[in-house]
């Protein structure tokens, strides 16, 4: 068992949602080096951005010489700098592919050549599994769409980088985990998730978009519970060399019920409208969390509302630092 105290952890994206909560659980009783390029700066408007055991290295993770140079002597090594959100994948599947694959194998080869790694932490995605997936396990065959398909490419990019992840542990003894999350949300969240981008329409009582029939189901997982899980897959033994599926089968809905849950617990004004698909989606998206029971001894705790009126509370407080969201979003 690996005690989270007095390590020297750093984290790529570490400025990023996942890794400033990440951050904040942990910033007391270790050194901290947050790597990232600031594209997104969630860092800045934690409570805990100026700790003196934090050090914001501003850095590319497709820059390896830097990324070794800066990962030295690290005992924790967490690996959440990504390009991430469907949109951005449609955007750009070019720079998507790019830091998503090169990005984790020179994170993997910083924490090899370091020499002093006790834990490597990386972030697969539930894309893996295809357009349906019903309470899929960690040893349900992945899959993807056609080729050429730009949704697509973000999910390719993340298996390259959980296959390439596999590798080391087998090859240099590495020791690995990989996360495979689905839809997580919560404070922090700043780019385009569908429940951010819904929140703050509907705290404005602004349109609501949902591109495609609303269908479409998902289970959705809130931050805290995700840290809950990789706090223990850092610590715990049997977690080494190991995927999970990291989520909550309760929290269950369609996106156009999610659309009206949110409308509802905030009391708002906002209309649901409806518009054509914009690409490729996933009707069905459902985890089986057995595997992370099992070893890791984890359950996500907090339900759905809970999660939205939480996120809502630190929206509408942090509403003018955030920044322009889409009009649309499609539903990862």
């Amino acid at each position: 068992m690996i005690e989270l105290k007095n390590k020297k952890i750093f984290i790529t994206g570490g400025a990023g949602f996942i890794g400033s909560t990440l951050i904040g659980k942990l910033i007391d009783e270790n050194e901290i080096v947050a790597y990232d390029n600031l594209d997104r700066n969630t860092l800045k408007s934690q409570p805990f951005s100026k700790h003196k055991n934090l050090t914001l290295v501003e850095g590319n993770v497709l820059d390896r010489a830097h990324l070794i140079r800066s990962a030295q002597e690290s005992e924790i090594f967490i690996h959440a700098a990504a390009i991430a959100g469907i949109d951005n994948t449609v955007k750009s599947p070019v720079r998507t592919m790019t830091v998503n694959m090169t990005g984790t194998s020179n994170a993997l080869e910083a924490a090899y050549q370091a020499g002093t790694v006790e834990r490597f932490l990386e972030f697969s995605t539930s894309e893996v599994f295809g357009s349906r997936a019903y309470r899929v396990d960690e040893l349900n065959s992945t899959t993807t769409g056609a080729v050429g398909e730009a949704r697509w490419t973000y999910a390719v990019s993340k298996l390259a980088g959980e296959h390439l992840t596999h590798a080391y542990h087998r090859e240099h003894g590495l020791p690995t985990v990989t996360f495979r999350p689905f839809n997580v949300y919560g404070p922090g969240q700043v780019g385009e998730g569908a429940i951010s981008i819904m929140i703050r329409k509907a705290l404005r009582n602004e349109d609501i978009y949902i591109f495609g029939d609303g269908s479409q189901i998902r289970a959705w997982c809130f931050v805290d519970d995700m840290i809950d899980a990789l706090m223990k897959a850092l610590s715990m033994p049997k977690a080494v060399g190991e995927s999970f599926n990291i989520g909550n089968a309760r929290a269950v809905t369609t996106i156009y019920g999610l659309a009206e849950t949110i409308c509802r617990v905030l009391n708002s004004k906002s209309r649901i409208i409806f518009r054509d698909a914009l690409s490729a989606d996933i009707e069905l998206r459902i985890p089986n969390v057995d595997k992370a029971d099992d070893l890791l001894d984890f359950k996500a705790q907090v339900d759905l509302e809970e999660g939205l009126v939480r996120t809502a509370e630190w929206i509408a407080k942090n509403m003018d630092d955030l920044p322009q969201m889409p009009d649309m979003f499609l539903s990862k």
